[in-house]
């Protein structure tokens, strides 16, 4: 899918290629290598802008700006903070936005992380509204809040909520939006442009893509309220390390080639997987009779990796997983190699014990295809 409407503008391929690149230097890479600095030289006042390696990093500037291009392309003053993880970037904005006597408004289908960060909030005296995504239900909960959550995609149900409505009603109340972003990707949904004022996510995911880096990101428009995501960073230390960083950048070259890919791929899985009577809750908001596809059409560019579908036990869905050839057990999505878990095993998400995430990879359509409904005949004894 492309921008390459308007005049100057290029397509996600192209910008994802060149993202955050530097200007040509010769002789020089044209991705420079990860910078591993403690400290910098830094005769007479500080005045430059590299300091002390818990401030700033060249890696992760360029990583910064490649991030902040795709989740807000063309648009000035918008910038984006790399962390060491996803988790990171969550309560970095949390934490730097909420005091207490403050409300929230968190998904309760959401990350399953985000319960912990609920008990965490609430020891600091803030108070925490939940609301599932489906149906812009947030908005029974929002007044008096300083801040909306919103994760669209949910994870792992993959349900979907109205952003533009959402952050429209949020602001008109005096409330701050952000939005998970994680699952669509700035490829897949451009949370800033339906008017968040953040768009979080992890880069673990499909950003990097291939299952071997930590990182996360926060992206809002320059300001206080980014101001203080900054200091919060610098504050706690949760900062990414230069490698990681280079990686990151390095993986969003093949981002769009991935996304395609895979959002290809997990319709047709999805598709494949319709129907079938030992498959029941599926779910992939690409499908046209997905409850979520009508929203998701207006908002999401793409549908992401991930489906979702419910086998009738336990048991069953392990058969399942273990009978699947190319595709990985494992935990968190986006990978180049397909994985799926039964989500129950974790204890943290509200969904029945058959229930499976799979997140669709790189692999040929056909053989994943393949894969799935062999391991679900095999699976049948």
């Amino acid at each position: 899918m492309s921008d390459a409407g308007a005049p100057g503008a290029i397509g996600d391929g192209t910008r994802a290629v060149r993202a955050g690149l530097p200007e040509p230097v010769k002789y020089e890479p044209s991705l420079p290598g990860p910078v591993f600095a403690a400290h910098y030289h830094l005769p007479g006042e500080p005045t430059g802008p590299y300091t002390y390696g818990r401030d700033d990093n060249p890696t992760w500037t360029l990583l910064e700006r490649a991030v902040a291009e795709l989740e807000a392309p063309g648009e000035d003053g918008v910038e984006t903070l790399a962390f060491a993880s996803g988790m990171a970037a969550i309560s970095a904005v949390l934490f730097s936005q909420l005091r207490s006597g403050d409300a929230v408004v968190l998904p309760d289908d959401g990350y399953q992380a985000l319960p912990l960060v609920r008990a965490q909030l609430e020891a600091y005296g803030i108070e925490v509204r939940t609301a599932p995504t489906g149906g812009d239900a947030q908005l029974e909960v929002l007044d008096g809040a300083r801040l909306l959550w919103i994760e669209t995609p949910s994870n792992p149900e993959l349900d979907v909520c109205d952003i533009r409505r959402l952050a429209a009603e949020a602001h008109a109340r005096g409330a701050l939006v952000a939005v998970d972003n994680t699952l669509a990707t700035p490829l897949g949904q451009r949370p800033l442009e339906l008017g968040a004022d953040f768009s979080v996510a992890s880069g673990t995911k499909q950003l990097n893509g291939h299952g071997d880096v930590l990182l996360g990101y926060v992206t809002g428009r320059a300001g206080e309220a980014l101001t203080a995501v900054r200091r919060w960073r610098k504050i706690v230390g949760a900062i990414p390390g230069p490698m990681e960083a280079w990686l990151g950048h390095r993986s969003l070259a093949t981002l769009a080639l991935r996304v395609e890919r895979q959002s290809a791929t997990a319709l047709a899985v999805a598709e494949a997987l319709k129907g079938r009577p030992e498959v029941v809750a599926l779910r992939y908001p690409g499908l046209p009779d997905d409850p979520s596809h009508e929203v998701a059409s207006r908002q999401m560019r793409r549908f992401g990796c991930v489906v979702s579908f419910t086998l009738d036990s336990r048991e069953r869905a392990e058969r399942f997983l273990e009978a699947l050839r190319i595709v990985d057990d494992a935990t968190s999505f986006g990978g180049v190699r397909s994985s799926a878990e039964r989500r129950g095993r974790w204890g943290g998400d509200a969904v029945p014990e058959g229930f499976v995430r799979l997140s669709v990879g790189a692999e040929d359509t056909e053989d994943l295809v393949a894969d799935v409904l062999r391991a679900l005949e095999e699976s049948a004894g």
